[in-house]
């Protein structure tokens, strides 16, 4: 498991300190929940309603989940595009639920979750997570899953009390995001790879420095997955040279380099 890292610590905390000291019910927690037929009237709770949570067993399974997944797609993205995701994901639930369920109340954290869920199934589609802690599923089926049953859920109306669309909305607006964010990247790939082209030396120079400062990464505290890529980019890097590996592998590898 990776290391916890800065923002979803945060979110943690944040998140269970909101759940001890708003409980269910109390006037401050009904002026946060969002319904979304009142949006136009308290556009806020399109944020609120992410810290809120209706029981223990609510914000346990979503903070457990966050805990479990969020650090390593923070490692992934970095801090800035992390809180995207994840805040993209609980607004993605709360518009879908302003067409498909304008009248009833949500709370939680489970659209930005499923986000985080999400985008991790996109980067490590094989991995293993155990349902139940015993089923192993790879992750890929598991976003499947997510998806038919939030779908099916919400459009036959099963399990009530469950905000189906704000976790189909979670789950589309962190496909939409990495998707974009991916294709942002190839953008800047290619015009990183046309200052290559024309860089001289000073290139050179730079991914000499550049592979210097990765020799040095810190592999012994992280999650085995991203240990195995940063040795197995290290070594296409010292046999092909840095400019082998994409720009998102080097933007990868530089966070690794600065991480503590």
């Amino acid at each position: 498991m990776a290391p916890l890292t800065p923002w979803v610590k945060r979110l943690l905390i944040a998140n269970l300190v909101v759940y001890f000291l708003l409980p269910y019910g109390s006037p401050v927690y009904l002026r946060g929940m969002f319904i979304p037929s009142y949006f136009l009237y308290q556009p806020w709770t399109a944020v609120t309603y992410m810290f809120l949570h209706a029981g223990f067993q609510h914000v346990f399974f979503n903070m457990l989940a966050l805990f479990f997944f969020g650090p390593r797609i923070e490692q992934r993205l970095g801090g800035k595009d992390f809180l995207w995701l994840y805040f993209l994901g609980g607004l993605g639930g709360a518009l879908l639920s302003i067409f498909f369920a304008p009248n009833n109340p949500i709370v939680g954290a489970s659209g930005a979750v499923y986000g985080v869920l999400l985008a991790f199934a996109l980067y490590w589609p094989n991995e293993r997570i155990y349902l139940w802690m015993i089923l192993p599923v790879p992750a890929w089926l598991l976003a499947t899953f997510m998806v038919v049953g939030s779908l099916w859920s919400g459009l036959s109306g099963g399990a009530g009390n469950t905000a189906h669309f704000a976790h189909l909305g979670g789950l589309a607006a962190g496909f939409a995001f990495i998707r974009w964010r991916d294709w942002k990247r190839g953008t800047a790939k290619r015009d990183f790879q046309k200052k290559m082209e024309v860089g001289g030396g000073g290139g050179v120079l730079r991914d000499r420095t550049a592979l210097a400062r990765w020799e040095m990464i810190d592999v012994s505290s992280m999650h085995e997955l991203n240990r195995e890529e940063v040795v197995m980019l290290l070594a296409r890097a010292r046999k092909d040279g840095v400019q082998s590996l994409t720009h998102e592998q080097r933007q990868f590898m530089e966070r690794m380099a600065t991480a503590r």
